[in-house]
């Protein structure tokens, strides 16, 4: 049985590309990290009015503020980063609709 071992892309996004997606960030890594999966993916930054354009590439996308509804790839809301209530259900969701 062959393995598959291609890295799964999420794009994480706030309003400027730096504080709130860097904290989202930080806690995502540690979280998949502890869960054993963080080696299966690759995460990258960005501003929210990059995201529409960046989207079609990624498998995933976490932010901490709206986006357009027209995007087409799975979107997380990722508030729970932010404010530490309700993580334990955010890590699950990301795994999930990663299938990790």
């Amino acid at each position: 049985m062959e393995v598959n071992n291609v890295a799964k892309k999420i794009l994480v996004a706030c309003g400027t590309g730096v504080c709130t997606s860097t904290i989202a960030i930080n806690k995502l890594k540690k979280a998949l990290e502890e869960a054993g999966k963080l080696d299966r993916v690759s995460i990258t930054q960005c501003k929210v009015v990059e995201v529409a354009s960046k989207a079609p590439d990624y498998d995933l996308i976490i932010c901490t503020t709206q986006i357009s509804s027209s995007i087409k790839t799975p979107v997380i809301n990722g508030l729970p980063f932010l404010t530490g209530v309700g993580m334990d259900k955010l890590i699950k969701e990301v795994l999930e609709k990663l299938e990790l």
